[in-house]
């Protein structure tokens, strides 16, 4: 029988052991060693070693899962578990050393996010959450916050790098946003904007052509802290379907029509 309350457990000290060798790595980290992935898509020596330290790690924590990893350490979903592994979200700030970038660690149980954790490196702040139970920053409880309209909340998206064929559609919603609202932040990991608004510093969280390590874990940390997650058609494929919206539920429908409104 799996405790995942010992699961959590450990899975949180990997990723603050984790996080502080990429503390470890910034301090004299050498633009000379990033790579290229794709249009924008960049990838450093940093991300790989993190993520085997991840995945060897989890392994033995849980030697029945299988994995989901951005930077293909391991890759085997036909498991009753899968762990869902993004070891540095937020890839581009690290390398310009711009201080918003997360360790996230997701864990999925057939179609399900049971469990999830992010670590924020630079301010040490740990995110985590077990279905049912609630979550947590730092051992403390948070919530969504109270925002009750959009005009009195503060959003969260991300801008596109790479898949440019709806910008158009893109740019017409911060058009409508920055007038309806306190204003829009794009801090560059997704994983950080979900716990945010888990936690109420941000009010709704919006973006699209993400990958399911991106969203798994703080998907599930938004939900328990009283968050509602969707896709842009109010449906429950956001892990994989490349597209989320989160926010504190009080503004979600408003939000979703502005949303709907505009994109095809």
């Amino acid at each position: 029988m799996i405790d995942l309350n010992v699961v959590l457990d450990q899975t949180k000290e990997i990723a603050k052991e984790v996080g502080a060798f990429i503390r470890r790595e910034r301090q004299h980290f050498d633009l000379a060693s990033v790579e290229a992935k794709g249009l924008n898509d960049l990838v450093s020596y940093v991300d790989k070693e993190a993520e085997e330290m991840i995945v060897a790690r989890l392994v033995q924590v849980l030697p029945e899962a299988g994995f989901i990893t951005e930077e293909g350490t391991r890759a085997e979903q036909t498991k009753e578990y899968t762990w869902i592994i993004d070891p540095l979200d937020g890839t581009t700030n690290f390398i310009h050393g711009i201080p918003v970038f997360c360790v996230s660690i997701g864990l999925m149980k057939g179609q399900e996010i049971v469990l999830g954790v992010v670590y924020e490196v630079n301010l040490h702040e740990c995110f985590y959450a077990l279905k049912g139970q609630g979550a947590y920053c730092n051992d403390t409880k948070i919530s969504v916050s109270k925002a009750p309209t959009l005009s009195e909340s503060l959003i969260a998206t991300g801008f596109p790098y790479s898949a440019f064929g709806q910008i158009d559609e893109y740019l017409t919603i911060l058009k409508v946003l920055m007038q309806k609202t306190h204003g829009l932040r794009r801090l560059g990991s997704a994983a950080a904007d979900l716990c945010y608004v888990a936690c109420g510093r941000m009010d709704a969280y919006f973006e699209y052509n993400l990958n399911s390590y991106d969203v798994a874990a703080g998907s599930l940390i938004v939900k328990e802290a009283g968050g509602q997650v969707t896709d842009f058609k109010k449906g429950k494929d956001y892990i994989f379907g490349r597209e989320i919206l989160a926010s504190n539920s009080q503004v979600h429908e408003e939000l979703w029509k502005e949303l709907h409104k505009i994109w095809s």
